[in-house]
């Protein structure tokens, strides 16, 4: 991709699935990676596996929690030289029926998908501003932002959310030199995804939702990542880029 070469760029929720394939995008690109993830032994393990192709630096942080994500921000822009790039990545999800969902459940995945991609988006986009560089914004969405699927009120809700965040960001900070604009994947094979959904139903859904008749991959969307930061999406801006094999299209 055009202009990725030697830009710094943060990964949020880079220690598994999506975000380690992008963090490994990236620097499969050339660019200098700082990445975060819940679990300490899950960075350093993504560390270690990544090492070997480039520079790339990490730590634990809660993206909930505002002192971490301040402490993260900080050793990313140091460690980096500068945050070029932010891969406001991480989430989390689980199937629950809708009269079934406590609100403890509901605050936990609206803590994680949207005050967390709230709280990272502004402590990276300030530091930008500062720098007066401009950069890029990728917010993870999700093709339930733009459409309902049973089971995942809490989770549809929180990426319905992160897609508006993302608007509004774009208007914003579009003065600023930096573009903002949101991913929107259909159903990938992640680590995550595997923990929480059956196989075989799986296999009915590629077979009869998908007009491509597969799951995507994490290496996909790591390349729709690659492509949104790049300045060959320099006039894209304010956008939902959906990655889902023709789902939306029935």
């Amino acid at each position: 991709m055009r202009g990725l070469s030697g830009k710094g760029v943060l990964v949020s929720g880079g220690s598994r699935g999506i975000g380690r394939a992008a963090a490994r995008r990236f620097l499969e690109e050339e660019c200098r990676v700082f990445l975060c993830g819940a679990d300490a032994q899950g960075v350093e393990d993504t560390l270690r596996e990544l090492g070997p192709l480039g520079f790339v630096r990490g730590l634990a942080c809660d993206v909930s929690r505002e002192e971490d994500v301040a402490r993260m921000v900080e050793a990313a822009e140091r460690d980096l030289g500068g945050i070029d790039v932010l891969v406001n990545n991480a989430g989390i999800a689980w199937q629950e029926p809708f009269l079934d969902i406590t609100a403890e459940h509901w605050d936990k995945i609206l803590a994680t998908n949207l005050r967390g991609m709230f709280l990272v988006g502004q402590a990276a986009a300030r530091r930008m501003v500062g720098r007066g560089r401009g950069g890029a914004i990728v917010n993870m969405s999700s093709t339930n932002g733009l459409a309902g699927e049973a089971d995942y009120a809490h989770y549809n809700a929180s990426k319905g959310g992160v897609l508006l965040l993302t608007k509004t960001m774009a208007l914003e900070l579009g003065k600023h030199g930096i573009r903002v604009n949101a991913l929107c994947p259909g159903k990938i094979r992640t680590p995550l995804s595997d923990a929480i959904e059956d196989p075989a139903a799986v296999a009915r859904f590629e077979r009869d939702f998908i007009p491509l008749g597969r799951s995507g991959t994490a290496e996909e969307v790591a390349a729709a990542y690659a492509f949104l930061a790049s300045d060959d999406a320099s006039f894209i801006h304010g956008e939902a880029l959906v990655v889902d094999g023709g789902q939306l299209a029935l």
